[in-house]
């Protein structure tokens, strides 16, 4: 079942769904909207574009990206880029999200994969974004740019989330797969 907003309302307000940062503002009919942090990583300009990169090579994937802070975020032309939620999100072992561009945002050229949000996860989100535009386009701090749609579980998960990103703070760069 997806959550209403007054699903959304009572839950954050019983503490059973956490967001620090939290403003009501950004509820929305049936979702929560995320703004952005300052942060932005962007792809290593030391890296030859003839290069072919290997995700299972260490060196490879600590120099893949340069994290930056601003309170402007510039998106290069037909690049990707990493983003964080400014939010903090604590979820309960019965609720899950799907979080999708807005779509004011893709009107103008970005897109963003889906990124699934598990039932007991906690910590801020990674936003993997891709400027399609052939121009730069510029984000802002605070911009809300991310929407968050959130469906409960028939049953609590009983194997919370425990990967690698728990408990991020800010971007989480990608990790190495191994083989």
């Amino acid at each position: 079942m997806i959550l209403s907003d007054y699903d959304l309302e009572n839950i954050i307000r019983s503490k059973r769904l956490g967001i620090e940062t939290f403003d009501k503002e950004t509820i929305r009919e049936n979702g929560i909207d995320l703004r952005l942090s300052d942060e932005i990583a962007v792809r290593n300009p030391k890296l030859s574009k003839k290069m072919v990169f290997d995700p299972t090579n260490p060196d490879h994937v600590k120099d893949e990206y340069i994290i930056r802070k601003s309170d402007k975020l510039i998106v290069p032309e037909h690049s990707q880029v990493l983003m964080s939620s400014r939010e903090h999100l604590s979820m309960p072992n019965n609720l899950m999200g799907f979080v999708e561009i807005r779509s004011t945002w893709a009107r103008h050229g970005l897109s963003m994969p889906p990124t699934i949000i598990d039932a007991g996860f906690r910590g801020t989100i990674t936003l993997e974004i891709i400027n399609n535009a052939p121009h730069p386009i510029m984000l802002k701090p605070n911009m809300r740019f991310a929407h968050i749609i959130f469906a409960t579980t028939l049953n609590e998960v009983t194997n919370a989330y425990k990967g690698s990103y728990l408990e991020q703070r800010g971007i989480k760069l990608p990790k190495l797969i191994k083989e």
